[in-house]
């Protein structure tokens, strides 16, 4: 039987995003990475009904020249270590390379998927993002769009939750896997 997968994003909802203008932005330093006080418990419980926990995340600062790729390691690293995740999957590039792994494409969980035999349908994507619903919803997945009132349009086609916080998101998971 096919495995069941929970990606997440990774800044704005493994970690707190830097709020600049109403736009969310990476952590620029490894100490300057904070925690939602709830992603530990609410990753917990979600391990815990065996779910693979899973971070797909964009960090087009690498290909545009902005940070190292050393520091998004850093910074993964230090989720990591604190967080029940399986793995961290990242995109470099940025948009005009043209990429499939480059949320709202699919292709970081599409990949997870074949190498971990998971299966999408029965699977979830949790993001902060238009992009990271839409690459659930590409991919097959439901998807949970953690809305934090960004000043930013919303380009994908409405999530199957919103929600303010991770653990509203573990609690219908949860309920939908009850079913």
């Amino acid at each position: 039987m096919s495995k069941r997968a929970i990606f997440l994003d990774r800044d704005g909802v493994l970690n707190h995003a830097v709020i600049i203008d109403g736009k969310p932005y990476p952590p620029r330093t490894v100490e300057e990475v904070t925690l939602p006080a709830d992603a530990l418990s609410a990753l917990r419980d979600l391990k815990a009904q065996g779910y693979l926990l899973i971070g797909a995340t964009n960090q087009p600062d690498v290909a545009r020249g902005i940070t190292s790729k050393s520091l998004i390691e850093a910074i993964n690293q230090k989720i990591m270590s604190t967080l029940p995740l399986d793995e961290m999957r990242v995109c470099y590039h940025d948009d005009k390379d043209g990429c499939k792994c480059r949320k709202p494409f699919p292709g970081l969980l599409t990949q997870a998927a074949e190498e971990h035999d998971i299966d999408l349908s029965r699977s979830f994507m949790i993001g902060d993002r238009w992009k990271d619903v839409e690459a659930g919803r590409r991919a097959g997945c439901k998807t949970v769009w953690l809305n934090f009132n960004y000043q930013e349009e919303f380009k994908s086609a409405a999530p199957d939750l919103t929600a303010k916080t991770l653990t509203e998101a573990k609690k219908w998971i949860q309920m939908l896997h009850a079913e």
